[in-house]
């Protein structure tokens, strides 16, 4: 009797202290001070060097291409008019990042030297857009292909959302 009772006791011991605090579990960080190094590498982290290898296939770095304009540009057009600040940072953060983990290194390392010099704008739907189409033009250019009027960039990138129906019937 004696055993059963030292063995349930220590049981009730073992289990209570496995048990969630009060507000539920807290995140803790793998790497104990991490986390404090990461926000002061923050800007490190955002233009650092491309990750990718070249990608040697035209066929597929043109596809990829294409379909990374087709989402930077949805992306600048459904961003709000009038962002809140942190809605700026992380679009910011986005372009950067996209950027340093486009599959092809060689179009990111020359994409990053274009964020370099024309860093993104994010003040605005609109400012984002035609940031966009800007750039676009700089990697058209560098490619030998014919540039976009930015005037029609929000035609050129409809998203096919639906939004312009629904703000309609709104009003």
């Amino acid at each position: 009797v004696l055993f059963l009772l030292v063995v349930a006791f220590v049981s009730i011991l073992l289990i209570g202290s496995y048990r969630e605090p009060p507000g539920g579990r807290q995140p803790t960080a793998i790497v104990p001070g991490k986390h404090e190094e990461q926000a002061k590498g923050k800007d490190a982290l955002l233009t650092g060097h491309a990750i990718a290898p070249k990608l040697r296939n035209a066929t597929a770095k043109a596809e990829l291409g294409r379909a990374a304009w087709k989402v930077l540009h949805t992306t600048f057009a459904r961003f709000p008019e009038k962002p809140t600040d942190d809605e700026k940072e992380a679009l910011r953060s986005f372009v950067h990042l996209f950027q340093r983990l486009y599959p092809c290194g060689e179009c990111a390392e020359h994409f990053g030297k274009v964020l370099a010099k024309y860093p993104p704008q994010v003040s605005s739907r609109s400012a984002a857009a035609t940031w966009g189409c800007y750039v676009h033009n700089i990697v058209n250019k560098r490619l030998h292909k014919p540039e976009f009027n930015c005037e029609n960039i929000g035609d050129a990138y409809d998203c096919g959302c639906g939004d312009e129906k629904e703000a309609k019937a709104e009003s």
